[in-house]
């Protein structure tokens, strides 16, 4: 059994390549979720703490920058071995402060990891074009080149993943990183910190400042940080990517999400409900691609709510680290409280409580912050519990009659940032993909986050900006492009040109 995490040292900030107590006294309790204990503190940052970040990290960029894109990867090589060795103990660490279940947190490391494999490919990714002879004795060529000391701002809900989708591409581009991680599960950060530093990477390519609004505001205000990657609710991402951008600044903020689930008839029973299951209790809905509304076409609904309802009942439902857990406990108190404040509120507003999850308990961890899986029926668009994210293990069925409204139910939605449909029908199924309007999209796949190399992210109000995270489209939003025109004197015909240049 994996070693729980037990540390009840503050966590502090990761400068200059060491850890960094910071010039400010306050600090917030991080809580134990599976306990309601505290378990440790965690230093805010101030306005001094970025400013030495981030004048650590603008020393370092001119040397980082300069170094060629293979020894970069050289480096990141030996993090990403690093990181494999080291992967229960940092999904111990995930466990301990979010409460996820154990097997989740490793495969939130995996799928970290997956992007740093990624990164290592820097040389090949880095190319640039090259077109002999653009016009006589003329060539042109361009290069891809870093932006300079960037901004990394995560959520709680995958405090290694998330990350990872910014830091390893920024820093083998050739980039300098200031990480806000969030202050509600802080200390895998400072972990990863010290695996950077212990692969070689150089002091102040890569630096941690821990805190609140405090830091992000300083971060987007910063003159010397040139991009900001946010990664959160829809509020906030709309706030920083409105300040960044007016800053002058380059931004994309992934914001949040109402994922669906679209069930045709033709549909494997049992398949769809382990599928409903898993994406919508796994993580204790803590996830941006969890599924939240299951879209239940035709009489599909009468067969599928009843074995929806045995299974939320019979979840396995324990501290996070214990093997045989299913589903672990809400991140901090305030978070199952807004969770429950939405139960309520769709029993006010009509819905059908079919299995109802508040006021659970975990015997041993009484004051642990926990709720049960809950089920609603017959949701209608109208309603809050369907509008708005709940982020929270909270399923919502809305039954429909056919195909047509079941798209027309999913575009209508302000948020766009992943769907699935369950069908045997190929027909369907690309007429689904082709039509809807999502940025992510999972055929017989309940949460289809894209590999590495493909790129995360949604549609409509959930992402603003206009690149995804990772991928290609991660490479060119911490890099811009320069175009190189070429040509040498002996191939230049005396006397001053007037007209454009043309290929002639």
């Amino acid at each position: 059994m994996t070693t729980p995490f037990t540390s009840t040292d503050d966590v502090t900030h990761f400068v200059s390549g060491q850890p960094y107590a910071g010039a400010g006294s306050q600090t917030q309790a991080v809580f134990n979720p599976a306990t309601g204990a505290i378990a440790r503190h965690v230093r805010l940052g101030t306005n001094d703490d970025v400013d030495a970040a981030v004048g650590s990290a603008a020393k370092a960029f001119p040397k980082w920058s300069n170094i060629p894109p293979i020894r970069r990867a050289r480096i990141m090589l030996r993090f990403l071995e690093l990181m494999n060795s080291h992967k229960e103990e940092l999904a111990a660490i995930i466990t301990a402060e979010h409460g996820k279940v154990l097997s989740d947190a490793i495969g939130e490391v995996s799928r970290g990891i997956d992007i740093i494999e990624f990164a290592c490919g820097i040389p090949q990714l880095l190319k640039g074009d090259y077109t002999d002879q653009v016009s006589t004795g003329m060539d042109n060529w361009t290069m891809r080149q870093p932006l300079g000391v960037v901004a990394g701002i995560t959520p709680f809900n995958f405090p290694c993943m998330v990350p990872c989708w910014m830091f390893p591409i920024a820093i083998a581009s050739g980039n300098c990183v200031v990480l806000k991680p969030s202050e509600r599960d802080p200390s895998a950060s400072l972990f990863i910190a010290r695996l950077l530093k212990e692969s070689g990477l150089p002091d102040g390519v890569f630096n941690v400042v821990q805190g609140d609004k405090v830091v992000v505001d300083a971060l987007l205000h910063h003159p010397d940080i040139k991009a900001v990657s946010f990664v959160g609710s829809t509020p906030i991402a709309n706030y920083i990517y409105e300040t960044g951008a007016r800053l002058g600044k380059r931004v994309q903020a992934l914001g949040g999400a109402k994922n669906h689930l679209v069930v045709m008839p033709d549909a494997d029973i049992d398949k769809t409900v382990d599928a409903l299951v898993g994406a919508g209790y796994g993580s204790a809905g803590e996830r941006c691609m969890a599924i939240s509304v299951a879209v239940l076409v035709g009489d599909v609904a009468d067969k599928i709510v009843p074995k929806l309802a045995e299974r939320a009942k019979a979840l396995v439902i324990k501290n996070g680290i214990e093997p045989d857990a299913e589903m672990g406990p809400i991140v901090t108190a305030q978070a199952l409280e807004r969770i429950e404040s939405y139960i309520a509120l769709g029993v006010e507003e009509g819905a059908d409580l079919v299995v109802d999850g508040r006021n659970y308990t975990v015997p041993g961890h009484e004051k642990g912050f926990f709720t049960g899986g809950t089920l609603f029926d017959n949701v209608r668009p109208h309603m809050r519990i369907y509008k708005e994210e709940i982020f929270g293990p909270v399923l919502s069925c809305i039954r429909v009659k056919d195909f047509s409204e079941a798209v027309k139910l999913v575009n209508d939605h302000e948020y766009g940032n992943g769907v699935a449909c369950y069908t045997r029908d190929g027909h369907v199924a690309r007429e689904f993909a082709r039509r809807i309007e999502v940025g992510m999209v999972g055929i017989n796949v309940p949460i289809p986050v894209p590999m590495a190399w493909h790129g995360f992210g949604g549609w409509k109000r959930s992402l603003f900006g206009d690149m995804h995270a990772y991928g290609e489209e991660g490479v060119r939003f911490f890099t811009r492009q320069k175009s190189v025109m070429q040509r040498w004197l002996d191939d230049t015909a005396k006397g001053a040109e007037f007209a454009m240049p043309t290929a002639s």
